[in-house]
């Protein structure tokens, strides 16, 4: 069961496959050459706004991939971590796991810890520019492709936040910027076509797909020291920095590209709503 904001608009406008603009190579000589331009240009940064947005397929993802968002990116990878126990992973993967696939990779410090862990098993990460996180438009697609891909008795893993604040109380107030913020957040993702809350569909996609055994966990993470208990304390801790950091990140892409907002106006409410976290 999820709860949804009341006041947001519905509708999600379909987004453009770029597929069909690639030429795919044909022979190794057109191989070498497809690959040798990929690697020249994905690092032609764009910036905007004050920040540094990833210039491969540019505009596919709204975030930022500069230092500061790489050091948030490695704070929720701790945050994850401190949500399992220290763990990486919940899946009762076989001791010597053969081939480990993270997509999404970021900064690559999920793969570079789970090859500690599992030294004997070849790890691929990848992603759209070489330290953002995951740009997945069409998620049935990708769960088919896993399926078709996976070896029987094999699991997959997503591990996702529903991005929704709530009090202890339940919603936040239609006055509240913090709920204004998340409201215009996920309307601006659903009109760019990639919702920012497909947890909710993970586990029906999964099952469509032909994957058995699906078992969601939901996990309740306080933003802030608040907690009584001594590890969501330090939970918290870590969530209210990773989220000050995050406030504005995305919706300074969004809201001018997608929401027609001007600079100002988004670091209006992104300051409202920091100060409240």
């Amino acid at each position: 069961m999820s709860l949804r904001p009341l006041h947001c608009k519905s509708g999600i406008i379909e987004a453009e496959s770029q597929l069909s603009d690639i030429t795919w190579p044909t022979g190794d000589s057109d191989v070498s050459s497809f690959t040798t331009s990929i690697a020249s240009s994905i690092k032609d940064y764009v910036y905007e706004n004050g920040r540094r947005y990833h210039g491969f397929r540019e505009g596919e993802y709204l975030f930022p991939n500069d230092e500061t968002e790489q050091a948030r990116m490695d704070m929720l990878h701790h945050i994850y971590r401190l949500m399992l126990g220290g763990g990486l992973y919940k899946a009762p993967t076989p001791q010597s796991p053969q081939r480990i696939l993270d997509i999404g990779t970021g900064t690559g410090i999920y793969a570079i810890d789970i090859a500690d862990e599992f030294p004997n098993a070849e790890i691929l990460g990848i992603d759209l520019s070489p330290i953002q996180p995951h740009c997945i438009s069409n998620w049935d697609r990708l769960f088919q492709q896993a399926f078709h891909h996976m070896r029987p008795g094999g699991y997959i893993e997503m591990r996702e936040f529903r991005v929704w604040f709530y009090s202890q109380e339940g919603e936040l107030s239609d006055e509240s910027s913090v709920r204004q913020w998340n409201c215009h957040l996920v309307d601006g993702m659903n009109i760019f076509g990639k919702s920012i809350n497909v947890v909710d569909e993970l586990v029906e996609k999964l099952k469509a797909a032909g994957f058995v055994g699906v078992r969601e966990d939901v996990l309740k993470v306080p933003v802030g020291p608040w907690p009584k208990d001594p590890r969501l304390k330090e939970l918290g801790r870590w969530m209210q920095i990773q989220t000050m950091d995050a406030i504005e990140p995305l919706p300074l892409a969004l809201f001018p590209r997608v929401l027609g907002w001007s600079e100002q106006e988004s670091r209006i409410l992104f300051f409202e709503s920091s100060t409240r976290i």
